[in-house]
This record gives structure tokens, sequence and C-alpha cells, in this order.
């Protein structure tokens, strides 16, 4: 296999994934709104459509219910289709085919079907798209038995988590934060897998764990780097994989620094950061803590259209950094 580097952006890595898996099994074919000749919301399809046909790359009509129901049919009867919806929160309208079908026929049917289906959700905020295609709904579907639900933080994990879900006989939810796809990383050549339901440590530390998921590891990042200049050493986490969650990672980091920050984009009340400080609650990590577990997520709001609101809704690198701060100092 050849296992060259190359840098390439986060969209052309999960193209790149969907392009290795169509040549290797002709089963694997797209679906989706404006995918075929437009490329995409998000251009992230570009030219699969001249390289594999209408055939395989298909336009769906405006109805994510629909799309999703064939989807869901074609997974079932042995295909294993990537459906794209334009936006995650278009996942609202597809939801009965999502909870109700593809993540329980396996269970309902006495494990005599699988439903290898994946489906990818552009998600997040920060592009002025407001209210209605701004929400980060990953939370919504980690909390439904029968789906796996992801979030690359990088291209390398954008198409090696892709490649993974897409072998996978289960369902997979992949949420892609669109202010990531222009992001480049290197990427190796030819196929590779990014295990699903194991964390990433993306940078080591011993005063302060921070877990975080999807575009919110990259600001974790920037704020232990500027930490580091006053003498703190955060340790950051990056999730990946909200369903099944990495128990053994984030168990162990926080027995190391005895501190949990949670950062996430998604609305603070019942988000990931809650699961995981449940999770460290429950766990023999609590003996370890020297502070109280804090959550920085998104505030209790819809997503405004205006710039600047739209910023203040979720967290940014220098409220991660003040948090990080005031529980490694012991403020709170």
């Amino acid at each position: 296999m050849d296992t060259a580097v190359r840098e390439l952006s986060y969209a052309q890595a999960i193209q790149e994934a969907m392009a290795l898996a169509m040549e290797a099994d002709e089963r694997v074919f797209l679906m989706g709104e404006d995918i075929g000749v437009y490329g995409g919301a998000f251009q992230v399809t570009g030219d699969l459509v001249e390289r594999f046909g209408t055939d395989r790359v298909m336009d769906t009509p405006i109805s994510e219910l629909g799309g999703a129901g064939v989807a869901v049919g074609a997974a079932v009867t042995g295909m294993r289709p990537i459906f794209e919806f334009q936006f995650s929160d278009f996942a609202t309208l597809g939801m009965e085919q999502i909870v109700n079908q593809a993540a329980k026929m396996r269970f309902m049917l006495g494990g005599e079907v699988s439903v290898p289906l994946v489906m990818r959700f552009p998600a997040g905020s920060g592009t002025g798209a407001a209210a209605q295609h701004s929400q980060s709904l990953e939370a919504w579907l980690g909390h439904v038995p029968g789906l796996k639900v992801i979030q690359p933080a990088t291209p390398h994990d954008a198409k090696g988590l892709l490649l993974a879900a897409i072998a996978d006989p289960d369902p997979v939810m992949i949420f892609e934060h669109k202010l990531l796809y222009k992001m480049k990383g290197p990427v190796p050549e030819g196929h590779y897998t990014v295990p699903i339901g194991k964390a990433e440590i993306r940078r080591e530390g011993r005063d302060l764990t921070i877990v975080a998921t999807s575009i919110m590891v990259h600001k974790a990042l920037e704020a232990a780097e500027t930490l580091s200049g006053e003498g703190m050493d955060i340790e950051v986490i990056d999730l990946r994989s909200i369903r099944p969650i990495d128990r053994e990672t984030v168990i162990e980091s926080v027995k190391k620094t005895s501190k949990l920050l949670c950062v996430y984009e998604a609305v603070k009340t019942l988000g990931i950061g809650a699961e995981v400080s449940a999770m460290i609650a429950e766990s023999e990590a609590f003996d370890y803590l020297d502070a109280p577990i804090v959550r920085l997520g998104g505030a209790e709001m819809p997503i405004p259209y205006n710039p600047d609101l739209e910023k203040a809704t979720v967290p940014q690198v220098p409220d991660i950094v003040s948090a990080a701060r005031d529980l490694v100092k012991g403020v709170r």
C-alpha cells in the first residue's frame, strides 16, 4: 500500500475516501441534494459524478425523509449508500428513518440484517447561515442506540473515519464542521482507517484535561499553547467519536491531571459534555478530581445571523483560556 503523505484539505480528504471506496466496491454509491453536477452544497463531492456517473452519484429530490428512506432501504438490501444532508439541521426532516428504522432494524430482526449506511452532516456555525442552518445536533443522534456518531477534526481523520464508517455493518453518522472543509493537513495516500470509538490525545499535559470535539479541538489546542506561556501544561483530547465514547482514554487522562474541562459547540444543556462529565463522576476518576468538572458549550439560544452575535454564542479561544486558567489556578 502506498503510504505517501500529502497536504489535503478536509473536503478533499472526504472526497478521496469516497472515491477509494467506490473504486473498491461497486455497492458503494452516493445520494444527496445537489451532489451531482453542482458538486455538493460545500463542493465536497466535486467531480465524482463525472468519474462514476449518475447511477452512483445520485441527485435526490428535496425530501430528506424520502432520501433517507431510500438510503436505509438500499443498505438493508446489500448496498452501501453514503447519504449527504446539505446541512446537519435537515436531519430533523429524516429523523423517522434514522431513529426508528436505521438504528433499530438489526435489533428488531434478531440480527438477521445489517444496515451499512453512512450519513454525512455538514454542521456548526461560523458561516452566517443563521438559526436553521448552523446547528450542532450530534448529541441528538448520539442518544440513539444502534447508531454510531463521529466527529472528525482533521483531514487525516476525515478520510480514515469515513473509510471505517463505509466498512462498518451498522449506520454511522458523520458530523463535519463546515469551517473545517478548507483546513489542510497531512493525509496518507491509499486506503487506511481510523478506528471508530477511539479518542486521540492531541497534546499531552499534566495540569488539566480538555476534552473537545470537532472544531473545538483546534480552539482548545490554541488555548493550550497560550496557557503554556503562563507555565500551565494542558492535555487536549480529541474525542472523535461520541457513540461509542472512548472511556479509557478520558478516564486515564483525568486520573493524571485531576481536572476536566469539556468544550463543545452544541448547546451546553444535555450536550456531549454532560455525558463525559457523568462518565467521570461514575468512574474511579471521580476520586482523583481536585476541582468541579466544567462544561463550556454553546449558548442556550438559536444561532443568530449577526456575525458578532453568532460568534458570541459558541466558545471561542479566549473563553477556553479563561475557563482553563481558572480551573488550573483553583478559582472554580
